[in-house]
């Protein structure tokens, strides 16, 4: 008889199926990829990151790191660079006893969502509560126990020009003792929604209050790659846990998650680690480490990445309200990330449907029914978004957005 971890992990998976695809997108010339998580090919940040690669090559720190292992924890010298940048960022002291290296914030994910929540002794089960849903894919399996999710549907605030924001329903945010850990992506992946100030503050008092952590999942946010197109300030204390990552800069292949969270968690961590992975990859801190030390990893992604996803962003909501102008079609406010969350209100297929039409035609996006992790309502909203990316190329964008055209407009008209 299999073990429930393997009876668990035997199934397929939305993130799986998403990774496939992306896959796919990478290795076929012919295929429109708009469905993964491949950061953009931004020229200064390639010739940048060029640079620190040739300095490790030449000065022989490539070879030494990746001829050694690192501790559990991941590079010493690393974590110091980045606690000083840290510190500074929060204005409280955060040392490198505050901050684990791991194979990737996906397995960041996996061992903190365990670490936190499950089977207990007495047979009950802990959960994590998502604070509102839609929320990141590669959530949804985490658990080696099913069910580990709790989650309820987002309120929906209708703004102009076809577009519709996000925003927790804290009337139905409750937290008792079957709750392990909250969870929470900023920028959310997949709509773009940035938390307010004040839904930060809020979800920080409350959890403090039932001594439950917070996780803040910084992907795509502060205070780098800094994809976020509006001012937002992170708070950060004891019972926060941060996890960042060097693969929206622009290195997704190096694999390298970052957890910030009190010394006791990363102690934790690093007997974790060392059982599964014996110590994390060393190729993402020897390229990246000058830049931490000097800062230059801040300017990049204010100056540099921000700006440009901004921009990008900003044109292919224009193509896309020019190119689908039923009133029913309707876009996500896009407060950074980088992705745009697209909601088909009325269409007569659903978005699983839509995507298997897409990517007849080679064009690869994400269903939106697969974000809804620990949702038990039903409703017509959770299968009638998409997310895209408007991380690839402007004739790539323009090709997509015709192909997505081409499929819907007639079938608005068909519903009029």
């Amino acid at each position: 008889m299999p073990s429930q971890f393997s009876r668990k992990f035997s199934r397929p998976s939305a993130i799986t199926t998403l990774m496939e695809d992306l896959n796919q997108g990478v290795r076929d010339p012919n295929s429109l990829m708009l469905g993964g998580g491949n950061p953009a090919q931004i020229p200064e940040v390639k010739s940048r990151l060029q640079n620190y690669l040739e300095s490790a090559v030449a000065d022989g720190a490539l070879l030494e790191a990746v001829s050694n292992y690192d501790g559990p924890l991941g590079s010493d010298s690393f974590r110091d660079a980045l606690a000083g940048l840290l510190s500074d960022y929060f204005g409280t002291g955060v040392t490198p006893q505050h901050i684990a290296l791991t194979n990737g914030s996906q397995s960041a994910f996996f061992a903190l969502a365990n670490l936190f929540a499950g089977r207990r002794a007495d047979g009950s089960l802990k959960k994590i509560l998502l604070p509102m849903s839609p929320e990141y894919i590669g959530y949804s399996d985490l658990g080696v126990n099913d069910d580990l999710f709790i989650s309820h549907p987002a309120k929906i605030t209708l703004l102009p020009d076809r577009e519709f924001k996000y925003q927790i329903d804290f009337d139905r945010f409750v937290l008792d003792d079957s709750i392990g850990m909250v969870l929470t992506s900023c920028p959310t992946n997949p709509t773009g929604n940035m938390l307010t100030d004040s839904e930060l503050a809020e979800l920080d008092s409350r959890c403090q209050q039932a001594g439950v952590p917070l996780l803040l999942d910084c992907a795509y946010g502060a205070p780098f790659p800094n994809i976020l197109f509006e001012d937002t300030r992170l708070p950060f204390n004891d019972n926060i846990i941060l996890c960042l990552s060097l693969s929206k800069l622009g290195l997704p292949g190096v694999r390298c998650g970052i957890v910030v969270a009190a010394p006791e968690l990363i102690s934790r961590m690093a007997n974790l680690a060392g059982v599964i992975s014996l110590a994390p990859g060393s190729l993402g801190p020897v390229i990246t480490e000058p830049m931490v030390r000097s800062g230059e990893i801040l300017r990049l992604s204010t100056e540099v990445i921000r700006p440009y996803y901004k921009e990008k962003s900003a044109i292919m909501m224009k193509a896309l309200k020019q190119a689908i102008p039923d009133p029913r079609f309707r876009i996500h406010k896009s407060e950074g990330a980088i992705f745009l969350w697209l909601w088909f209100d009325g269409l007569s297929i659903s978005s699983q449907q839509l995507y298997e039409k897409l990517k007849n035609r080679g064009l690869i996006v994400v269903a939106g029914h697969h974000f809804f992790p620990g949702i038990s309502e039903q409703s017509d909203h959770i299968n009638a978004c998409i997310r895209v990316s408007y991380a690839q190329p402007n004739e790539v964008l323009q090709q997509a957005i015709k192909i997505l055209s081409e499929e819907v407009n007639p079938l608005y008209e068909e519903q009029p």
